[in-house]
């Protein structure tokens, strides 16, 4: 029988303005303790985890938001954290603003083992929004405030297990999961801040956002074999409700372990690698089934264009 390692998503409740980073952390380190007392291994935190969800406010220039990026990581704010991780043996992901000695701007999570040492970091690939004042009470600038991501999706070693990262919109696009399945990944990481209202091209009924957000994850864990651990910024942060809805997800596209409010929460799931077997070695055997030489459109085009699929030879015309 496969070994179970019981893992956490660790939901976490608006963040006001006022709020300072320390604070924050100590509410991580609250969660990160009540995980390790459940005996969890790994803990996944949410997008932007350190601070509100500044994208919302139009600034008159990027360079004005500064003191909600994180110009190193660990800092004096989160080494705590990275602390009683190490004491604790909790591996942690965590997304906040990436501020870079070049001064580049990226939506960044880091991924932390449980000795206190980043293994690998992931800058988010799938910005979604506008870059432009849309004069909206809450606006989604975040093509605005960060540049797309450069380093791919990465998967790294974990407590011991093989975690891919990604964060917020990624996990609404299924290359995310195939890319990060290719190169091994038995569980997908991913923290969000998804607010009700608020975000162009999505303004369906609250409900329906819930719907959509838990339909992305199941599908991306049940067509690549994976588990996948979803964190959420949740409830009412500076007068924006979020939706919250953290959860575990089987490679069966099960949603296993899920939040119950809205406030700071721990969900937890046992992981079990023997879950994934039966459909890396039937349905979703890639070695076998796979035929990329049939899905160059993928990589080929940004946008919708012409049918380009050869007519079947010896057909009829009509």
């Amino acid at each position: 029988m496969a070994q179970t390692t019981l893992v956490a998503v660790g939901q976490v409740g608006g963040i006001q303005p006022d709020e300072s980073r320390s604070a924050v952390v100590r509410r991580l380190i609250a969660l990160l303790e009540r995980a390790a007392a459940h005996g969890c291994r790994l803990v996944v935190f949410p997008e932007l985890t350190l601070t509100t969800f500044f994208p919302r406010y139009f600034l008159p220039s990027p360079e004005m938001a500064e003191k909600y990026f994180e110009r190193e990581m660990p800092n004096a704010d989160t080494q705590p954290l990275f602390d009683r991780a190490r004491e604790l043996g909790v591996a942690f992901v965590l997304g906040y603003a990436e501020l870079t000695p070049d001064q580049r701007r990226f939506n960044t999570v880091c991924a932390v083992d449980v000795d206190g040492t980043i293994v690998g970091s992931y800058r988010k690939i799938h910005l979604p929004g506008h870059a432009e004042d849309r004069k909206m009470e809450h606006q989604h600038l975040e093509k605005y405030y960060f540049e797309v991501g450069d380093v791919g999706f990465p998967v790294v070693t974990l407590a011991g297990l093989k975690v891919g990262l990604a964060t917020c919109n990624d996990r609404r696009w299924a290359e995310t999961y195939r890319v990060l399945a290719l190169q091994g990944a038995d569980l997908v990481a991913i923290g969000y801040n998804t607010p009700v209202s608020g975000v162009p091209g999505m303004n369906p009924e609250p409900h329906r956002m819930m719907e959509e957000h838990l339909l992305s994850v199941r599908a991306g864990a049940y067509q690549n074999a994976l588990w996948v651990l979803a964190a959420a910024k949740s409830g009412v942060e500076d007068g924006q409700r979020l939706i919250g809805g953290s959860c575990i997800v089987t490679p069966g596209g099960d949603v296993v372990s899920r939040a119950t409010g809205d406030g700071d929460e721990l969900v937890i799931g046992a992981y079990d690698p023997g879950v994934a077997e039966p459909f890396r070695a039937e349905m979703f055997n890639f070695s076998r089934h796979r035929r990329p030489e049939h899905y160059q459109l993928i990589v080929e085009r940004t946008g919708v264009g012409e049918p380009v699929v050869a007519a079947i030879a010896g057909g009829h015309d009509d």
